[in-house]
């Protein structure tokens, strides 16, 4: 082994002003991150919580983000049967079915350790979202005029007050 170089690598160190060896704090330009070209105000972004696989890789797509995809056509169903109107009270059925959607995004959020794409934000974020939209949109749909399935007594003054 030559002067200047590494016993476990074997690659010359660099110098210092001093003259003496010292070993480098940096990184090997192999090993730098590549930098992008486009302005950014962030240097780095962390994963979500939950942001990894929720299946293994060997798994097809679909398999792999299976929370995502039962949210996605839970809610789908809900847009269709709104869309398609088929049967009388067809729009109410349909928005509860989007709530219940979002109620169950929340649940698999909080019961399943990897949601896969489903997981945007932290564990409490994404369970405040979905359940709180989950459950205002099926109340929502629950007192929708005409004949609304739900009665809540007082909503009725307080929209009379503040109509007039």
């Amino acid at each position: 082994m030559g002067a200047g170089t590494s016993p476990d690598t074997g690659s010359p160190e660099e110098t210092g002003a001093t003259g003496s060896t010292a070993v480098s704090s940096e990184p090997s330009e192999a090993a730098a991150p590549r930098r992008s070209r486009r302005f950014s105000l962030t240097r780095d972004t962390a994963r979500p919580e939950g942001g990894g696989r929720a299946a293994g890789g060997d798994a097809p797509a679909p398999a792999r983000q299976w929370p995502l995809l039962a949210v996605l056509c839970t809610a789908g169903a809900g847009l269709l049967i709104v869309a398609a109107d088929p049967f009388d009270e067809a729009f109410r059925v349909g928005t509860i079915l989007i709530g219940i959607g979002l109620v169950l995004g929340a649940v698999l959020r909080v019961t399943v350790r990897s949601v896969g794409m489903l997981a945007v934000r932290s564990r409490f974020t994404d369970l405040v979202t979905y359940g709180l939209l989950g459950v205002l949109i099926v109340l929502l749909a629950l007192v929708a005029q005409p004949g609304p399935w739900l009665d809540i007594p007082f909503l009725e003054d307080a929209v009379h007050f503040t109509v007039r």
